[in-house]
């Protein structure tokens, strides 16, 4: 299959629309595949509409990485849960899901660095080790980088992203579920407080409850219906590689630029550290919010003064519709933007200095996603109190794809009343309002 995932791809998932379900899961990536996959193994009539592909926007953009290491605390245990079912699920699908457990290397260049590292890895109580430059040296054939040390957990893996999800999106059809392509959810359909149904481009499915897993178009979708949550998207640029010999099997990130292995025998490659970002309206609603991640981390951001057109925080964005009318998301199907090519350029020289018996790399394919993140760079996992039957799944920050199956074992245990097994407290909506202290998690 081409990567990543796009309109031009044919839509897999067309049945019938239901006329009436349990739960209604709005959005097609790993978060809401895997809410439907684990709803429907609970017995629960589940519909997932999706406005364009299954996979179409961040979920087949991503880097593919399947890690503890690094993560916020509070994910952490879901993640180790989660890295427990992909396991699960290789043995399920086989090698066409791409799951390997080849580890991840974090290499520093500072003695900042490694102490922050070796921090973490106290705290995260994982299998991960702290490396020595000979150490990496001898896991990292030709390795030149000036790199001073390094953290490496063997146990965290890496799949395929625009394979697994679809894969994985076959599953939760052979569970029950019933996935719908090019269906965008428009509306909420309510009465007296609570949810008593969506209204789709399709027709109308009565429900009482629904999930909003809609990655980047969470926030619109939401206040919309009068539920503000302080949402934005950064976009973030990838590339393949041409086929190169392989010099190490897992996946490396320091703040410069990251790789791993790919099953076609090239790399996916990346910036370690930068993005971009389009100033939107949103952009100022929420600038205090996000002022504490700002200044941890601004000079790795590109700031771009809008939007492209119909983008979900682009200034011209239709904010309000009804649901009888065409909404912004049928406007755009899929988010397709275009990757930062000279922060490319740079991962191509950065590559190639470090690992010099390869040379600069040639490129098969560079795309772009638009990631969902939050000010404190963990997601909003909850009930919304305003709205009877309405759960928000989203704001993954960039960490969905990993922790994807154990996030939505959790979420779909969240709907269904029964106990998720975590703590998810750091998750709530109302930690931007209840004055907690804004938080983020970390970004390494």
């Amino acid at each position: 299959m081409n990567f990543p995932i796009s309109e031009a791809v044919p839509a897999r998932f067309t049945p019938a629309l239901p006329a009436a379900c349990d739960v209604v899961v709005l959005g097609g990536g790993v978060i809401g595949v895997m809410t439907a996959w684990y709803l429907a193994e609970q017995g629960k009539r589940v519909v997932l509409c999706e406005k364009g592909r299954i996979a179409g926007e961040q979920s087949s953009r991503n880097w593919g990485w399947i890690r503890q290491q690094g993560r916020d605390l509070d994910e952490l245990p879901i993640m180790v849960e989660s890295l427990r079912i992909w396991k699960g699920l290789s043995q399920e699908f086989g090698e066409a899901l791409g799951f390997r457990q080849e580890g991840v290397l974090y290499p520093a260049r500072t003695e900042a660095e490694m102490a922050g590292f070796e921090a973490w890895r106290r705290a995260a109580g994982t299998e991960t080790e702290m490396l020595t430059p000979g150490q990496m040296a001898a896991r990292i054939e030709g390795l030149a980088a000036p790199w001073i040390g390094g953290m490496f957990t063997p146990g965290d893996a890496r799949a395929e992203p625009w394979v697994a999800v679809p894969l994985l999106a076959a599953g939760a059809v052979a569970r029950g579920a019933t996935l719908v392509e090019n269906c965008a959810v428009r509306r909420l359909d309510r009465a007296g407080g609570r949810i008593i149904g969506v209204y789709t481009e399709q027709g109308r499915i009565a429900c009482d409850q629904v999930v909003v897993a809609g990655g980047a178009w969470s926030s619109l979708f939401l206040r919309a219906e009068g539920v503000v949550i302080p949402q934005l998207a950064v976009l973030a640029s990838v590339a393949a590689t041409e086929a190169l010999p392989q010099v190490f099997a897992g996946n490396v990130a320091d703040d410069r630029f990251a790789f791993r292995r790919r099953q076609d025998g090239g790399y996916s490659i990346a910036p370690g550290a930068s993005h971009d970002f389009f100033i939107g309206p949103d952009a100022f609603r929420h600038l205090f919010k996000y002022l504490p991640v700002l200044k941890k981390d601004y000079r790795s951001t590109v700031f771009r003064p809008a939007a492209p057109k119909g983008y979900p925080d682009g200034w011209g964005t239709k904010r309000q519709w009804q649901g009888d009318e065409a909404s912004p998301f049928e406007a755009i199907r899929v988010l397709n933007p275009a990757p930062n090519m000279q922060a490319l350029s740079d991962v191509q020289d950065n590559f190639a200095k470090a690992l010099p018996s390869l040379g600069r790399p040639k490129l098969k394919a560079a795309w772009a996603g638009m990631i969902d993140t939050m000010p404190d760079v963990v997601p909003v996992i909850d009930r919304v109190a305003s709205v009877e039957g309405l759960v928000i799944a989203t704001g993954m920050s960039g960490h969905g794809f990993g922790i994807g199956p154990g996030m939505g074992r959790v979420i779909a245990d969240l709907v269904a009343g029964n106990a998720t097994g975590h703590d998810i407290s750091r998750f709530r909506l109302s930690r931007f309002t209840d004055g907690s202290k804004i938080a983020p998690g970390p970004t390494i």
